[in-house]
């Protein structure tokens, strides 16, 4: 019954990812917007919070009885978060950077946890006019131009394609890659990375450093619905909402799971969840 009705909200939650798409849209085209700094120093503009503020009535209208962590909106007392079993988790606008380099590699992330694991996740590119998405029981597809397809994560093999961030590159990446031997680098914006394993695009994507929940869930989402695996030092699937920290461990996203990862892997400073 759970899996039937998660599958019932996809469409309805499509939809809000990309009503809160054409809010962030109606300020990039402005290419008039005041970047301001939070306290962590990451960029916050003013299409963040538009779009917070429609997904936030858009879920609300839509389970008015589930919680939603978002990251523009209000702190969360870790106890109070302990208690839910189902909510939803929110990245209005992922790639700020991206938007603010005006590249269009941004996304809307929309994501409903239960019991700690992202159950339907929504990715939607609205410059690109691209969405991934999938729920438990019902695979992992892309929509772009009103056709709709569905995806699946392919064979490792080599030479390997490694997505690669634009704003970010870690020592311990640059160690991973250098063991890849012959590859071949995807360099990718916001959750975008994983959504290019998720559609068998690229192989892997390893982060070291800091990301948050909202960060990954509907991306993880998406990639373990096509056939892939989002995992910390142990080889587990990411876990949400576990503890105090909303930040992630270190991870490495894989399209193929039966792949050696651990042959490319085994060694590094894999940091636990921070």
């Amino acid at each position: 019954m759970a899996e039937q009705q998660w599958q019932r909200w996809l469409a309805p939650v499509q939809q809000i990812a990309e009503q809160a798409g054409e809010r962030i849209m109606a300020v990039y085209r402005t290419a008039d917007f005041e970047v301001e700094a939070k306290a962590d120093d990451s960029p916050l503009t003013r299409a963040d919070q538009a779009a917070h503020d429609a997904i936030r009535a858009g879920l609300g209208g839509l389970t008015p009885d589930l919680p939603q962590l978002s990251e523009e909106g209000e702190d969360i007392e870790p106890a109070e978060r302990a208690a839910w079993g189902q909510y939803w988790l929110i990245d209005p606008l992922d790639g700020t950077r991206e938007f603010i380099k005006r590249n269009g590699e941004f996304t809307v992330n929309i994501a409903l946890v239960d019991g700690g694991r992202p159950v339907l996740g929504v990715v939607h590119a609205p410059d690109l006019g691209v969405t991934w998405a999938a729920a438990a029981g019902a695979g992992a597809w892309r929509e772009a131009g009103g056709e709709r397809r569905s995806i699946g994560t392919r064979a490792a093999e080599p030479p390997l394609t490694a997505v690669v961030s634009r704003s970010h590159r870690e020592a311990a990446v640059s160690d991973i890659l250098a063991r890849l031997g012959d590859y071949r680098e995807l360099s990718v914006g916001s959750s975008l990375k994983i959504c290019r394993i998720a559609e068998g695009e690229a192989d892997l994507y390893p982060r070291f450093g800091p990301t948050c929940e909202w960060d990954t869930g509907a991306a993880q989402c998406v990639l373990e619905a096509a056939g892939g695996r989002l995992m910390d030092v142990g080889g587990d699937p990411l876990r949400y909402n576990t503890g105090a920290s909303l930040l992630n461990p270190d991870f490495i996203a894989v399209g193929d799971p039966a792949y050696d990862w651990a042959r490319i892997t085994d060694g590094l400073p894999w940091e636990a969840r921070r």
